[in-house]
């Protein structure tokens, strides 16, 4: 059960923005307003910066902040909240959180110049040519999605392990020869900077900085759907390229989506689902466990660790799970149930693309198509193979595709 929201007749919450020198590079007014508050929120180490207030209540962030947030908030609706933290808390911080929360209309933001400003301008980057990734609280795999050649990351570290982390994960990748430059520190007066390649990384970092790569080597980069079978750990049950592609192309991702991908194989739909775009979202649903772990590790080579990986059996282990914008069955189809049970289950205007090679799920599939519509298709691929010293075609199994978008509202 989720808690429920502070009251929407509470007073606003002002969420301020630290820069590296703390107290002293507040206006005026900014410490007028957090030196009047009743209640001061934050970290031990922002609330630590500001002088004390007699009478003013300072509380530090419990933990798990999330679960503990609704309620901290709600026993201070009344009261004149100031909450502290770094930068621009807009950027990857709490005042993302607060929104999420309490709605924009609740939350007044008073940003000092963000960390991720900082380091572009040290850089010499523009916004237009970089890009942002953080990492704190978060699987570092998730850079491995901006893998490309040329490409410029900024990096939201979690701590001083966080460098040497990710420079074996280049490595391994085949992007050693990213240039990496810790930008420690920034906005104070003990500001640092070290740079080195991601192959012979070996710096002691400070633990307040922001990692810039300039990413350099090879491998599977591309954002368009259709990867190379090779990029995936795979056991034979993996959607082919050329069908993966075909199934993408009409299930639409789109930022901030869910895709359920029931029998997930080897989990490449879902994978290319959420490499789209970072705020997409999916579900994979595999019956079988050793597949299901494969999945965990192709999404993490892949960049999108993020990928909800659950080993069980549709339509029971989709029972309950937030209504889906798209769903792919690659496997199972004729499962008492499963395809009836994911076209209610869709959101309007949702997308559901359904695979079938044998001719029970053929049939289901034309049945579906008489009573719903949309598009039915048959693909048969050949790939050219060696005969003898000649070259012939060998075909791959037909595989049905079924694909329908359910009437918007």
């Amino acid at each position: 059960m989720q808690p429920s929201a502070p009251s929407t007749t509470a007073r606003a919450v002002t969420v301020v923005g630290l820069g590296a020198g703390g107290w002293s590079d507040l206006s005026e007014r900014l410490r007028e307003l957090v030196a009047g508050a009743d209640v001061l929120l934050g970290g031990r180490r922002h609330l630590g910066l500001v002088p004390p207030v007699l009478g003013q209540l300072r509380e530090p962030w419990p933990s798990p902040l999330l679960d503990a947030l609704p309620d901290l908030l709600e026993e201070h609706a009344d009261r004149r909240v100031v909450v502290l933290a770094s930068g621009d808390p807009l950027v990857s911080g709490i005042g993302t959180t607060l929104v999420e929360l309490l709605g924009s209309d609740r939350i007044v933001v008073e940003p000092a110049l963000s960390s991720v400003a900082l380091a572009r301008a040290r850089m010499g980057w523009s916004a237009e040519s970089s890009t942002v990734v953080t990492i704190v609280g978060r699987d570092p795999h998730a850079v491995l999605r901006e893998l490309a050649p040329g490409r410029r990351v900024l990096v939201l570290s979690s701590d001083a392990d966080s460098p040497a982390g990710l420079a074996k994960l280049l490595d391994v990748a085949g992007f050693g020869e990213t240039r990496m430059t810790v930008l420690g520190d920034l906005g104070s007066a003990h500001e640092s900077r070290f740079s080195d390649i991601a192959s012979r990384w070996s710096a002691d970092v400070p633990a307040l900085h922001v990692l810039a790569l300039e990413m350099a080597g090879s491998g599977h980069v591309s954002w368009v759907p259709g990867l190379p079978d090779e990029a995936f750990e795979h056991d034979g049950q993996l959607t082919k390229r050329d069908l993966r592609a075909s199934a993408l192309a009409r299930l639409a991702p789109c930022p901030g989506q869910l895709l359920w991908d029931v029998g997930a194989g080897a989990g490449s739909v879902g994978i290319e689902w959420m490499r789209a775009h970072p705020t997409c979202r999916a579900l994979a649903i595999e019956a079988d466990p050793q597949r299901a772990e494969r999945i965990g590790r192709n999404a993490e080579r892949l960049g999108v660790p993020a990928l909800d990986v659950v080993a069980g059996r549709a339509p029971d282990s989709l029972v309950g799970r937030t209504k889906p914008d798209a769903v792919f069955v690659g496997g199972g189809a004729t499962a008492p149930g499963l395809v009836g049970y994911c076209v209610s289950s869709l959101r309007a205007g949702g997308r559901l693309v359904v695979h079938g090679v044998t001719v029970e799920t053929e049939g289901l599939l034309a049945r579906m198509h008489a009573s719903h519509g949309g598009e039915l298709t048959r693909h048969a691929v050949e790939t050219a193979a060696p005969i003898g010293s000649f070259t012939g075609w060998t075909p791959a199994r037909t595989v049905t595709q079924w694909a329908w978008t359910k009437e918007p509202v």
